[in-house]
C-alpha cells in the first residue's frame, strides 16, 4: 500500500518502499514479493550504492543504511520533509538527497560515505526527484526562480533550467538515453540523448 520509492539491485531485483507500513519489499522478476526490511518509519526514497547497500529515507528525518546482510544503521539525519525524500548517488559515491519542507527555499543535501551532511545547493522550490547523468551532472525536479521543471546542475554546482513543465515530481534515465518524467498523474518520455549514471 502506498508504494513510494523504487530501485533495482545489481541482480535485477526490484525494491519498493511503502510509506504506509515502513517496509521495503523485494520483488522478483516473476512478481513474487517479500519483506526485505521493516521498521523504516515513513519510508520514502531508496537507492543502492556501488557496494550493494540500500539507503532508505524516513520522512521524519533519518536516512537509514541497510547492508547486504540486512543490518540496519542510522546513516544520517536531516530536516524532516513534508512530502518525501528522493535519493541518488553521484560522483565519489556521495548520496544526494532532496526533500521539500514548508520553506520555498529548499536545499539539496550531499552526504559523504562517512555520513557527513552538507548543503550542496539552497534555493529550490519543492525539490523532489533526483538523478545523475553519466557525466556527473545532477538533475532535480523542482522550481528555480519560480519556474517549475527539471533543473540541471553543472560539475561546479551551478543550476540552470533544463526543461520546463508543471507538476513534475520524478525523473529517471533509460538505457536508450531518454528521460522518463513523472507528474502527479502521468509519465512522459523525452528523447534527450543523455546517458544516465550507473552504479554497476
Amino acid at each position: 500500500m502506498n508504494p513510494t520509492g523504487l530501485a533495482f539491485d545489481q541482480e535485477g531485483l526490484l525494491y519498493v518502499s511503502s510509506r504506509y507500513d515502513g517496509i521495503v519489499y523485494q520483488v522478483t522478476p516473476t512478481g513474487n514479493m517479500s519483506v526485505f526490511v521493516e521498521g523504516m518509519g515513513v519510508a520514502t526514497g531508496i537507492a543502492f550504492d556501488s557496494e550493494g547497500n540500500l539507503y532508505v529515507g524516513d520522512r521524519s528525518g533519518t536516512i537509514f543504511k541497510i547492508s547486504r546482510s540486512r543490518q540496519i544503521y542510522v546513516f544520517a539525519t536531516l530536516e524532516p520533509s513534508i512530502a518525501a525524500y528522493h535519493l541518488a548517488f553521484g560522483p565519489e559515491d556521495q548520496l544526494f538527497v532532496s526533500g521539500p519542507t514548508t520553506s520555498s527555499f529548499d536545499s539539496i543535501y550531499r552526504i559523504s560515505r562517512a555520513g557527513e551532511v552538507d548543503t550542496y545547493f539552497r534555493g529550490l522550490g519543492r525539490p523532489q526527484g533526483v538523478a545523475f547523468d553519466a557525466e556527473g551532472r545532477l538533475y532535480v525536479a523542482a522550481s528555480l526562480a519560480g519556474r517549475r521543471g527539471i533543473i540541471r546542475f553543472d560539475e561546479a554546482g551551478n543550476p540552470e533550467q533544463y526543461l520546463s513543465g508543471p507538476g513534475i515530481v520524478g525523473l529517471a534515465f533509460t538505457p536508450s538515453k531518454a528521460i522518463v518524467i513523472s507528474t502527479q498523474n502521468a509519465l512522459f518520455r523525452v528523447d534527450a540523448n543523455i546517458a544516465g549514471r550507473t552504479l554497476i
